[in-house]
């Protein structure tokens, strides 16, 4: 059984987060790359990383397979396309890319060079969420109506940190959105279209808040309300003819409460909520040796809503 070494780029909030809960079934955590030598240093002497780098570039030359890109999200496109080019799988933080043609590009270099490409959402790697798709397939519950993704998150209205910094790709969208809109997509039987949607910039003019509105060709609706300055709770609703599950803090969600019409429930629970990381690294080893995996299908529509979503915003 092959082991993987992997390799973190970026010393921020969470690589110490992903370095910090780092698990594998075939993955050992082995080298850590940061733009400053002696940060890079002190990074693997926290976590007892064997090799730490001053150049993304050294740690690209080193005998790794993997690299977990954990730098701002308006670099990710860089940072994926040379590890791939080198020959490395990557796994990538959310959001994956700014914009679906950024994706496209590294999606075709990974394919071309038989290598995989995946992002970190927690909600593609959930066992829960396997285990909600399995109960819904048993048509139970009947078809599918609504959903509601809300993500409200309080955050310090300063322009020159990265959540309103236009130049770090600052906004709700891009941090908070993606998990709201792949909790929708998830669950939504094919690729929707955004058939409405209106944004509120901050003054520095990144969305601080927004509605939109999606529907599939099955007549399927779903809403995602999205604002950093206001606290909502993170609970999805997901409801059908028959019933509705409820997933609170559906990010890394391990529960989920199914309500009948008739008012009894059901409670379903799967996998931990702190180990979310673990799944993410399993998972895409799993899908290096042959296990299909959807997530890069459905990360694809993501960004793709995303892009008509400030496509939208910019009339």
């Amino acid at each position: 059984m092959k082991n993987y070494k992997w390799g973190i780029a970026g010393t921020g909030g969470i690589a110490h987060e992903f370095a910090e809960n780092f698990t594998g079934k075939q993955s050992t955590l082995t080298a850590v790359s940061s733009r400053k030598e002696e940060t890079a240093k002190e990074f693997a002497t926290r976590y007892q990383i064997a090799n730490s780098y001053g150049t993304y570039e050294e740690m690209l030359n080193s005998d790794i397979d993997i690299v977990y890109v954990a730098v701002p999200n308006a670099t990710h496109y860089d940072y994926i396309k040379k590890a791939l080019i080198a020959g490395k799988h990557v796994l990538c933080e959310k959001a994956i890319t700014m914009n679906l043609a950024e994706l496209e590009d590294v999606m075709k270099i990974a394919e071309e060079k038989k290598l995989i490409l995946q992002e970190a959402m927690t909600i593609f790697n959930m066992p829960l969420y396997d285990e909600l798709t399995r109960l819904i397939d048993q048509n139970k519950l009947g078809k599918l109506k609504m959903i509601q993704a809300p993500f409200g998150s309080y955050k310090e209205p300063d322009p020159k940190n990265r959540f309103f910094n236009p130049a770090l790709a600052g906004g709700a969208l891009l941090d908070i959105g993606t998990y709201a809109v792949s909790f929708a997509r998830y669950f939504l039987s094919s690729t929707p279209v955004v058939v409405a949607t209106t944004m509120v910039p901050f003054s520095t003019g990144v969305d601080e808040q927004s509605v939109t509105i999606l529907r599939t060709k099955e007549d399927e609706l779903a809403t995602v309300s999205l604002t950093f300055q206001a606290k909502m709770p993170k609970i999805g609703i997901v409801a059908f003819e028959n019933g509705y599950l409820e997933i609170n803090d559906y990010p890394r969600a391990d529960k989920a409460t199914l309500t009948y019409t008739d008012g009894s429930k059901e409670t379903i629970i799967s996998g931990a909520s702190n180990a979310a990381f673990g799944y993410e690294i399993d998972n895409l080893t799993a899908t290096i040796e042959g296990k299909p995996n959807k997530s890069l299908f459905l990360t694809h529509d993501v960004i793709a809503i995303l892009d008509q979503m400030q496509k939208d915003w910019a009339k």
